[in-house]
């Protein structure tokens, strides 16, 4: 059983969103999986573009996969293209290597999940993101 609430991941999405509508971004989507990449939330506002989901999901599962959140995987990517390729092959296309993927942790360092966040420039999509994490009350983990 995952110890990551219904509650906390719509408190991570609806902070997310008006992070957004604050700073005039894009539409956003935001995707919240548990440390076991399942899905526990997803939203996406209006006028989001097509593929915003898989965009979203892919950044958070990727972090989880990699255990290091997704800018930090943009940054092994242009150094390591080739096993970035090999990577992404092994996940089944599914990671998505560019900031707005953010770890959640609790106060003790642990894992609880990750946030993908996704509509507008990678860093917004971050900013976003870790804005949401902390106002559930958990560390954002996004290098």
């Amino acid at each position: 059983m995952s110890d990551l609430r219904l509650e906390t991941a719509n408190t991570v999405i609806a902070t997310a969103f008006a992070k957004g509508a604050e700073n005039g971004l894009k539409p956003l989507a935001v995707a919240v999986l548990d440390a076991g990449g399942h899905l526990v939330a997803f939203q996406r506002q209006d006028l989001s573009s097509l593929m915003r989901f898989q965009i979203a999901f892919g950044k958070a599962w990727g972090a989880l996969a990699l255990g290091m959140g997704s800018r930090g995987i943009d940054a092994m990517a242009r150094e390591r293209p080739h096993f970035m390729a090999a990577l992404s092959d092994a996940a089944g296309g599914r990671l998505v290597p560019v900031p707005g993927g953010v770890l959640m942790r609790d106060a003790t360092g642990r894992v609880l999940g990750a946030v993908g966040v996704t509509g507008d420039t990678s860093d917004n999509d971050e900013a976003a993101a870790i804005v949401g994490i902390e106002a559930a009350g958990l560390v954002a983990d996004g290098g």
